[in-house]
């Protein structure tokens, strides 16, 4: 069935605040303003710039290695990363967007997509004008520095896709009327979701633009491109009808962190598994469910690795439990110095379905323990209480921001209670 472009009123809103890392810190400090800044979770020569700011990216400059920066902008700002400022302020757009819609979903720690459909009616505004006027709020309330771009469309595809177009500070709506206007001007890789392999199958089937990519038939698309249902979702996507909005039940968490120090003493890396164990354990309680299985991976210096899962069929919730089992497997590793290390924990049940006892069990006062100290974390800080083996650890498994935030990363900074995020 050929379907054609949505027609509806775009209600789709997407938000990206402009050099997102880097324009907090100018915001921050006013002596930044004006300055070529990048900003590196490494300073190091051989760190990577994960937010350069706009007078950085005027000049040629983006995400890539601290000295290939250096070497095209000599007199540019370096700085370590600073999470705690990110979330704050992700925090902050979080309620503005609220205010405006229930439905916002968190993509990142810069963006967010405001679904305005059954709210317009609380602000007898243009979805157009509710832009202009977020975009002027977040200047005047959150910061006087910190600027974004918004897209407006019928879909997520083309919400985000309008919010790419004139970088910095634009504003764009991409509806039916200008749909082919829009993809003419565009490759196919400045297409959300078409990476250079996508890119690859759409030329060899003889699709060489967006707007031959528009054109293909649904049959071509789905047997002879994309092999797939995904051929019919791109279908629909490209003409603006929603497929990006389906949710799905978390399957796992996971911790990995890049070792400051290689070692193959089994008592530091105790000690960095339980740290490990409790942000993984912190995430694992928030959504009231227990584990059965436990994954471990290493990575070692002779550029080799190293993995085990095993399904215990315990339950596990407390930090110790989930640290028990890590540890147990990881035990088994080959004798050589570690260089990454991660853990995962999968196969999630909700807490409420366990049998309820007569009388308390080592198990059932494990889990009010656990809950008791997330409790006094989340009141007086992150680990104002914690396991006496991570003792030493304050400079290990530091806070990072993700690149793709879910509900539960971007959550971890700030309690639920203060800010519930909508559902990714």
């Amino acid at each position: 069935m050929d379907y054609p472009a949505n027609d509806a009123r775009p209600l789709m809103m997407h938000i990206d605040l402009n050099s997102c890392f880097a324009s907090v810190e100018q915001q921050a400090n006013r002596l930044l303003r004006g300055v070529p800044v990048g900003v590196a979770a490494n300073v190091s020569p051989g760190g990577c710039v994960i937010s350069p700011s706009k007078e950085m990216k005027v000049r040629g400059v983006k995400i890539g290695r601290v000295r290939d920066a250096l070497a095209v902008i000599p007199e540019a700002r370096i700085i370590p990363s600073d999470p705690d400022k990110y979330f704050y302020i992700h925090k902050r757009f979080a309620e503005l967007f609220r205010e405006y819609s229930p439905q916002v979903v968190p993509l990142s720690i810069d963006e967010a997509v405001i679904n305005f459909s059954g709210t317009l009616g609380l602000h007898q505004k243009d979805v157009v004008v509710i832009g202009r006027e977020i975009k002027q709020r977040m200047t005047e309330e959150i910061g006087d520095w910190l600027t974004c771009n918004v897209g407006i469309g019928t879909n997520r595809f083309l919400a985000k896709l309008a919010a790419g177009l004139h970088k910095p500070d634009g504003l764009d709506v991409i509806t039916h009327e200008n749909l082919r206007e829009v993809y003419s001007g565009l490759d196919l890789l400045d297409l959300s979701g078409i990476n250079v392999r996508n890119k690859v199958r759409l030329v060899l089937a003889g699709l060489y633009t967006p707007l031959d990519f528009l054109d293909a038939p649904v049959w071509k698309l789905w047997k002879g491109v994309f092999g797939s249902v995904a051929g019919y979702q791109w279908y629909l996507r490209l003409r603006g009808w929603e497929v990006d909005d389906a949710s799905y039940k978390r399957r796992s968490y996971g911790q990995q962190y890049a070792m400051h120090h290689f070692t193959k003493d089994q008592q530091d890396l105790s000690r960095i598994m339980m740290k490990l164990c409790e942000k993984m354990g912190r995430r694992l309680r928030r959504s009231e469910n227990f584990a059965t299985g436990i994954d471990v991976a290493c990575g070692f210096d002779d550029r080799t690795w190293w993995h085990q899962t095993k399904k215990t069929g315990n339950t596990m919730y407390a930090t110790v439990d989930l640290h028990t089992a890590a540890m147990a497997l990881l035990t088994s590793r080959p004798p050589k110095k570690v260089t990454h290390l991660s853990v995962t924990c999968y196969g999630l049940s909700p807490v409420s379905s366990l049998p309820l006892s007569l009388f308390d069990t080592d198990l059932e006062a494990r889990m009010r323990m656990a809950d008791a100290l997330d409790a006094c974390n989340n009141r007086y800080g992150e680990y104002a209480v914690h396991p006496a083996r991570m003792f030493g650890t304050t400079e290990e498994v530091v806070k990072r921001v993700p690149f793709h935030a879910t509900t539960d990363t971007l959550s971890e900074i700030y309690n639920e209670d203060e800010l519930e995020l909508s559902p990714v």
